[in-house]
């Protein structure tokens, strides 16, 4: 990404470099480049060297010598004999310094022939020792028998033309040749106008006729002559050969970018493209695959590019050394680019953690995704408008899978071979990558699209490119322009998406109360923007991806800029362009600006940044001196044909004095710097935080950095302009100054072991801050639930800290690791630990049911809860995890058991079990890793174990399709016990996502185990009996369900009869459970929940079995009753969706709905005479008879009064009839469940009120009686009419209205 640069500099070039072979130091092997030395010499690596740079040294830009030779040569020398082809090749690379400004290198590597005699014998005899090797390996197992016979004969055959193959240089015979590298060290990514200049002066020394000047001239023209053009300018310049022109945008316009994007889509196809840039926007670790060089680099930059307006905060190496592979370990976000040699495919390839990696193969156009990675929004759409962009400039958007293979020809090409196309990776049973595919919808609307415009993407022909054409004329004009425009049609598609996304973001920024300094030592403890209210404003389908999105450093790094800097003049670059376009679409939108709406909206500014280009490559704006003779000695600037010389250092050390855009005094430099620091062009200027990030030094980049990165995870500080903010910067910089690293070659162990040792405290760092993020949220729902605060989580956030929190414990768990096994590090120790534990327990100790308590601990439970709690046990667990057959992969299987731990409350013992194997983890771990760092690891299951202050359903929820072991108990009266019991009782139990159906259950025991699938929190259970028998009555105390995963055991209180002519005659109840909690004495071992609510108590049963002992409530008791009630279900519907708890709590709970109004109708009954119970539903049947009658009399009534009494006499009647034996408080229940759902109780209310019966059943003091209350209760009960009430199925089984 073309970020910050170098702002002292004026001048277009810093350095010029040459790197190759040092003859006076001869063939060193490069042991860091990791190469195998069984491979014949002329595939090895050797040590290359910086041979000279001009000028020695510029104050803005020190020379990195280390850094720039590695980098210029990332493998080393390459030896190739004349049989080899010997294409000259062109990269680019990134060096970031300390103090976070950045450098481009763009370098040409050539070959050239080996003079020295010294190197052509080295080489032959390496060839000699490597001959005789092989011949060693090749005759080892044969030698003793081998007998001088036929047989023997042609045995020997094959091993000679594999030592003819081995022996590929014969000094006699062959030309030896050794690679060199010219390269140009810039403060501006202008790579077209560099690989022009670098091209041409390769030209210059291999053509027959010598260049018209010295090489001399060009090189101090374009290191002193030629300026940085200024923004929005153009410039054009001399090369050797031709005019070469390079372009900046406007500060209002898209940063400067000028890599071709078109190599991307055409290396990897949209559908590929598209998936990782949303990896890149959730910052998760991605690894760039190629055997080119420039390939690694024109897809990173190209993919931070399209970020636009927000920034990559993380390790950024585009090009990682081989010398550097061990940093593939970092547990950070990272964005790296691996060389491959082109011979081992990505099996082969050991990689220490890919739980959270995105694979990219760019070669082979294939790309490897973490899983549940959040679809970008409008995805469809988005491809069809990149799509189109793309076929306008002739490039497929498949992507051409062939484009290793010479010219771009896109002809013929069909979905079929593609699909068997093995290198390619979009098999055709993966759903992933089958974007090739003729069922897929995305390419069915792009055909439908390819036809309304005339091009067929079966036979696209797609001109030649580029930089396949090595004809040495000077490359057309109009070539380098269709890049231009190429790149910004695409960034301006991507950049509207963000526009349109985010047009209203500014509202939700939260601004801060107190100074800068108070607000940036707070940092960590503030909310700068209102998350919960952004994605309430989203479309439903943007949800999973945006509020992941919210949560990464980039976005939060982009809103403190936004807070930082509030006047225009202050604000970077990136953020007022991207403002300027927001508030136009504002302009633009006559919809209110904070209504989302998830309508596609194209983009629509292409023409006008096409336009801007345009004027500047048609009319140029500044042009630079041109090249002359420099004042050198005769005979200087003479060189030999086909060989790049060592140039004059004299001549090329220092540039003219008179020269306005050399050197500057200090203070202008400092203002200059300060300007740019504003105006900065790509110059996302984010360098002070991102200063020891994205360090190419290893040491410095990984110590520092990672120093930085968990620093700003917690502070994020966003700090850009000296003039402003400088003692923060200093502040910022400070943190970094206690790790002074040593330069690149200095890879001692103790400077590997301090580097780790970083590793192991931002670990820690992270997991702090995350679980403190995590309970604060979950508390504030909590926290609302009481009354206070505002509601600030939903579902979709839950999910994404949850799944952030697996990231993290992959990232631990591959820390350190000895030997990587399967893609999760997690999964992978825990496997070892079930292997090693069912080794040790294969002892014939364990009978007994798995999972239960053995009997000596389940007496010291309570004896009436008669439902042991589960054992605890990892194994158990993990068991659980393997047999369900929905997860097929290993980091499914770590996600989903920690998710299951988290729900049972059990993470932090778990891995506090798994991590006690000391001899497990030293086997598996290296002694620097995280997990063998003692004191780190105890505060780290130390902030785990906080999670057990708050409730997850985080498996439950998540994992709703999969088969569950339920276990059912009905527990009858002690005092009237069940034993005579003769009926057959039954049970159906009911959850929020699902119900069983009826389960008989076998009479003698009263218990039962069946499997079904995930019912969710459990709701309520309806239990009856068939009353068959002599004794058909039965007294049930309690029925107890225990999820046999998770361990939830739920209470259904009961305390009343089921029977003909007992209690109010009911042969079914509904009942309504909750969560048990466990008690003190095995809170140890049970896997506790605190209860969600409670539920119907033993007051009712008190109300209907003894109406003589009912606590009398007064009437200002039940009208608060009534209230909390009604209270309740009102913030039910105001919670969000996915985060409100069960409605028919509310209704029928404890404390619920149909209580309150019992408690209103119980309210002065007339007490009956003894021994004979009257329940409300007698009231209410005949309060029914006399509006019957009423009615058929005559009365006249107005409409609205008749209408009432229809509704009421309809329910009544639909109730009694019903085939369920429920019982009268059953039906009751039921009436106030319908009344509420269809919002008629207020009407019923007044009717019974002035009915004559309730003047005969009912004492004068009745509340019933007392019109103001009867008003304040009718305009309670109004409250209820603004929602939409849904029942469950089973409250109102058999109604059919």
């Amino acid at each position: 990404m073309s970020t910050g640069f170098s702002s002292s500099s004026c001048r277009f070039a810093d350095y010029f470099v040459i790197c190759g072979l040092d003859t006076d130091s001869g063939l060193e092997p490069d042991e860091l480049s990791g190469e195998n030395f069984e491979q014949s010499p002329l595939r090895r690596t050797f040590k290359s060297k910086v041979l000279a740079h001009y000028p020695e040294n510029v104050e803005w830009s020190p020379f990195d010598q280390d850094a720039v030779g590695m980098l210029c040569m990332p493998k080393g020398l390459s030896f190739r004999t004349q049989a080899d082809s010997h294409e000259p090749q062109f990269h680019s690379f990134i060096i970031t310094r300390e103090d976070g400004s950045r450098t481009y290198g763009f370098a040409l590597t050539f070959f050239e022939e080996v003079t020295s005699k010294q190197i052509c014998s080295a080489m032959q005899t390496l060839y000699h020792m490597h001959n005789a090797e092989q011949y060693d390996i090749l005759h080892t197992p044969g030698t003793e028998e081998a007998r001088p016979s036929s047989g023997a004969q042609l045995h020997a055959a094959p091993s000679i033309s594999r030592l003819q193959r081995f022996n590929s240089y014969d000094i006699s015979r062959d030309t030896l040749y050794v690679s060199k590298c010219i390269c140009l060290i810039t403060p501006m990514a202008f790579a077209q106008a560099c690989h022009k200049v670098l091209e041409q002066l390769h030209q210059a020394v291999t053509s027959p006729q010598p260049p018209p000047l010295p090489l001399e001239s060009y090189v101090y023209n374009v290191l002193y002559e030629v300026p940085l053009p200024p923004a929005g300018r153009s410039l054009k310049f001399s090369g050797v050969y031709g005019p070469v022109v390079c372009q900046r945008p406007s500060t209002a316009e898209l940063p400067l970018f000028d890599f071709p994007m078109r190599k991307m889509f055409e290396l990897l196809g949209v559908e590929n493209v598209l998936q990782l840039f949303t990896c890149a926007l959730l910052e998760i670790q991605i690894l760039l695959y190629s055997q080119h060089y420039q390939r690694l680099m024109t897809v990173a930059e190209s993919i931070t590019a399209l970020m636009f307006p927000f920034q990559w905060q993380h390790v950024y190496v585009p090009i990682l050394p081989a010398s550097l592979l061990h940093f593939l370990d970092a547990p950070v976000p990272y964005l790296m680019g691996l060389h491959s040699n082109g011979q081992d495919d990505r099996t082969k390839l050991e990689l220490p953690q890919e739980a959270n990696l995105c694979f990219v193969d760019i070669d082979n156009h294939f790309i490897e995704l973490p899983e549940d990675l959040p679809q970008f929004p409008n995805k469809l759409e988005f491809i069809q408008e990149i799509s189109e962009v793309l076929m306008s400039f002739g490039v497929s958007p498949e992507g051409n899978v062939h484009c290793t293979e010479g010219p771009a020809k896109i002809k013929g090409f069909r979905s079929a071979d593609m699909v068997s196309d093995k290198r390619n990776g979009n098999l055709a049973s993966s759903p992933l990558n089958s974007y090739l595919l003729r069922e897929n919808q995305t390419i069915a609307r792009l055909q439908a699209l390819v036809k309304r415009t005339g091009v067929s993407l079966e036979k696209l022909d797609v001109k030649e490119n580029a930089s396949s054409n090595k004809d040495l004329k000077m490359q057309c004009d109009e070539e380098e322009l269709k890049m231009h425009q190429l790149n910004i049609q695409v960034r301006e598609v991507f950049a509207n998406r963000f526009t349109q996304m985010f047009a209203d973001y500014e509202v939700f920024v939260i601004q801060p109360s107190q100074d800068k300094e108070s607000w940036f030592s707070n940092r960590d403890q503030m909310q700068n923007f209102d998350k919960a209210s952004f994605l309430s404003d989203q479309p439903e389908p943007y949800l999973p991806f945006l509020s992941r999105f919210l949560e990464t450093q980039m976005f939060a790094s982009f809103i403190d800029s936004k807070i930082l800097y509030h006047d225009d003049e202050e604000k970077e670059h990136t953020l007022r362009v991207f403002d300027a376009r927001v508030d136009k679409i504002r302009l633009l939108n006559v919809r209110t600006p904070t209504l989302r709406t998830s309508m596609y909206q194209k983009c629509t500014n292409i023409d006008e940044a096409e336009k801007a280009i345009e004027m500047r490559l048609t009319k140029i704006d500044h042009t630079a001196l041109h090249p002359h003779l420099l004042d050198m000695k005769i005979g200087q600037g003479r060189y030999e044909q086909g060989f790049f010389p060592r140039l004059q250092s004299d001549v090329l050390s220092s540039g003219p004095t008179s020269n306005k855009w050399a050197k500057r005094s200090a203070p202008a430099q400092w203002r200059r710097k300060d300007r740019q620091k504003q105006h900065a062009e790509h110059l996302y200027l984010d360098n002070d935080q991102r200063e020891h990030l994205e360090c190419l030094f290893p040491e410095l980049q990984l110590l520092v950095a990672l120093d930085y990165y968990w620093f700003s995870q917690s502070f994020r500080p966003c700090i850009k302009s000296v003039k402003v903010d400088a003692k923060y910067i200093q502040e910022a910089r400070n943190l970094g100054t206690t790790i002074r690293q040593p330069k690149l070659s200095n890879l001692s162990p103790s400077v590997i072991a301090q580097t780790n040792w970083k590793f192991v405290e931002g670990l820690l760092k992270e997991c702090r801050n995350k679980t403190k993020r995590m309970l604060v949220e979950k508390m504030g729902r909590e926290a609302v639930e009481l009354g206070h605060g505002e509601v600030s989580i939903t579902g979709v956030e839950e999910n994404t800290l949850i799944a952030s929190l697996c990231d993290l414990l992959e990232r631990i768990w591959s820390h350190g690791l000895q030997v990587k096994q399967g893609k999760s590090a997690l999964w992978s120790h825990l496997l070892h630990y079930q292997e090693s534990k069912e080794k040790r327990d294969a002892t014939p100790a364990g009978l007994g049911p798995p999972g239960i308590i053995h009997d000596t601990e389940r007496r010291k439970s309570d004896a009436g809860c008669a439902m042991p709690p589960l054992k605890i046990s990892l194994i158990q667990d993990m068991r659980h995890i393997q047999n369900i057959s929905e997860i097929k992969t290993d980091v499914g299987k770590a996600r989903a058991w920690v998710r299951l731990s988290m729900e049972k409350k059990l993470l932090s013992r778990h891995l506090k079990q798994l991590l006690s194997d000391h001899e497990l983890t030293k086997k598996l771990y290296k002694r620097y890793a995280f997990l063998r760092c003692d004191d780190e690891k105890e505060q780290f299951l130390y902030h785990l174990l906080s999670f057990n202050a708050v409730d997850y359903f985080c498996f439950t929820n998540v994992f709703t399709t999969i088969m569950i072991p339920y276990h059912v108990v009905i527990i009858p009266s002690k005092k009237l016990g069940g034993s005579m019991f003769t009926a057959n009782p039954w049970v159906c139990v009911s959850g929020e996502l699902a119900e069983t159906g009826v389960l008989q259950v076998p009479k003698n025991t009263l218990e039962i185990t069946f499997e079904c699938q995930n019912l969710g929190k459990l709701t309520t259970v309806q239990m009856g009996h068939d009353n068959s028998g002599l004794y058909a009555k039965w007294l049930v105390e309690c029925v107890m369900v225990r999820n046999g995963i998770t361990g939830h055991t739920y209470k259904f209180p009961c305390g009343r009869w089921l029977g003909k002519g007992v209690d109010d005659g009911s042969l079914e109840r509904i009942l309504v459970g909750e969560l048990v909690t466990a008690s003190t004495e095995n809170e140890d071992r049970m896997c506790r929940t605190p209860p969600m609510q409670q539920s119907p108590g033993m007051m009712r049963r008190f109300v209907t079995i003894s109406p003589n002992s009912k606590p009398k409530l007064n009437t200002g008791q039940i009208q608060e009753g009534v209230g909390e009630a009604i209270n309740g279900i009102v913030k039910h519907f105001h919670k969000p969706e996915k985060e409100r708890g069960s409605l028919t709590l509310l209704l029928c709970g404890e404390y619920g709905l149909v209580w309150a109004l019992e408690q209103v109708f119980q309210h002065g009954f007339k007490s009956p005479r003894l021994f004979k119970n009257v329940f409300i539903w007698d009231f209410l049947e005949k309060a029914q008879v006399y509006f019957e009658s009423a009615e058929q009399s005559q009365v006249t009534q107005d409409e609205n009064y008749q209408t009432r009494v229809r509704h009421f006499c309809r329910f009544m009647r639909a109730i009694s009839s019903t085939p369920r034996n429920i019982g009268k408080d059953g039906k009751f229940q039921m009436l106030v469940c319908l009344g509420a759902r269809d919002h008629l109780l207020h009407h019923w209310i007044a009717l019974l009120a002035d009915c004559p019966i309730t003047a005969q059943m009912y004492e004068d003091t009745a509340l019933l009686k007392d019109h103001s209350l009867v008003n304040s209760l009718i305009r309670v009960l109004q409250t209820l009419q603004e929602f939409n009430i849904t029942l469950e199925a089973s409250l109102v089984k058999g109604i059919g209205i």
